[in-house]
């Protein structure tokens, strides 16, 4: 398994280091190894995990829905049905915001349409 430095990790996962002792301060991450000299050590299955955490954030998954998770996620299979209607909802709250998104971008598109259609005044 391979081991990364909280700026190898930062940069697989697009958070910055301080966000990633943030992390590991308020319990999104658990069990990051260290060094001899203290230095944070990941591995692979925490890069993983990080790139998960990112995507939620990036879906707009409230912090505390995050921390919620990721304790159901270390109570093994008894935190399942849990874990999986926790995501079934966030990913419904994604779909709604997707669709929301799309019909902006339809307006946008035809603004710029309608925009590059007229006439432009003579300078």
């Amino acid at each position: 398994m391979n081991s990364y430095s909280s700026g190898q990790a930062a940069e697989r996962s697009g958070f910055s280091i301080d966000t990633l002792r943030y992390y590991e301060r308020i319990g999104l991450l658990k069990g990051i190894d260290r060094t001899e000299s203290g230095q944070r050590r990941f591995t692979d299955d925490d890069v993983t995990w990080l790139r998960l955490l990112r995507c939620m954030r990036d879906t707009e998954m409230p912090l505390a829905e995050m921390r919620h998770y990721a304790e159901l996620h270390r109570a093994g299979p008894d935190g399942l049905a849990e874990r999986l209607s926790l995501l079934e909802e966030h990913g419904r709250r994604v779909e709604r915001r997707l669709a929301h998104l799309q019909t902006c971008w339809t307006v946008i598109r035809d603004e710029i349409h309608t925009t590059a259609g007229a006439e432009r005044p003579v300078a």
